[in-house]
């Protein structure tokens, strides 16, 4: 239900405003040039994402729905659980430079937020909460920065295209290279500030039908540019 009300809606306005175009990010086993790197240190992994993936930061990075990454296997906070480790990827990250801001796609107020300090974790999130047609559901922001958390409380209204965030520096978004983790999510459950966003294999079916594919807000095609130039 949630799926088609999100695919029939006209109404998004957009998550992110740059001028650059849209590049798709491959954190998988299928980058044959990421198998054998050592991604531990942040600052690898940033100029890596940044000097190459997207080419001298040229480009804004987007994709990882449904993706089994294997960059997770650097991340303790992903294995932890020896015999179900998570590698599946449950948001859409959008790689951009610390201090992008970050605008709200529709009407909704603040569920929940925190900063979730570990290493590999979200660092600070807010978590909104919509209705459409009757049907309520969230939004996860993750990996932004501290100063996105000043001044909010329980029940802050956004309306559609105000500005909610900005992109996070490391090591303070979780201490990843520079972006944001987009999720929708139908049903919270007893989280508060935190959600999932990366699936074990044996947990995946329960978290695909808990969180469809952001790109039904986003709708962010590959070589897209976000915002023409004659708009501000």
């Amino acid at each position: 239900m949630l799926e088609k009300i999100l695919a029939e809606h006209a109404g998004f306005e957009r998550i992110i405003r740059s001028k650059k175009p849209f590049k798709k990010l491959d954190f998988t086993a299928n980058n044959l040039d990421l198998v054998n790197r050592n991604l531990t240190e942040t600052t690898d992994f940033a100029d890596y994402v940044f000097k190459e993936m997207l080419a001298d930061n040229t480009a804004i990075g987007i994709g990882g729905y449904g993706e089994d990454r294997i960059i997770y296997r650097q991340r303790k906070h992903f294995s932890q659980d020896l015999e179900n480790p998570r590698s599946i990827h449950l948001g859409t990250d959008i790689w951009a430079a610390a201090g992008e801001p970050i605008y709200a796609p529709l009407d909704g107020i603040v569920h929940s937020f925190a900063f979730n300090d570990h290493y590999g974790d979200y660092g600070p999130t807010i978590i909104l909460q919509h209705e459409l047609a009757g049907i309520t559901f969230f939004t996860l922001y993750g990996h932004l920065s501290l100063a996105s958390l000043t001044g909010l409380h329980k029940g802050k209204t956004f309306k559609a295209g105000q500005p909610l965030a900005t992109i996070g520096p490391y090591p303070e978004n979780g201490d990843w290279p520079q972006h944001l983790h987009f999720q929708v999510i139908k049903d919270m459950g007893h989280y508060i500030g935190d959600f999932p966003g990366v699936s074990s294999t044996q947990d995946l079916a329960h978290y695909l039908a808990l969180c469809p594919d952001p790109n039904l807000i986003l709708r962010i095609v590959e070589n897209e540019t976000p915002i023409t130039s004659d708009e501000s």
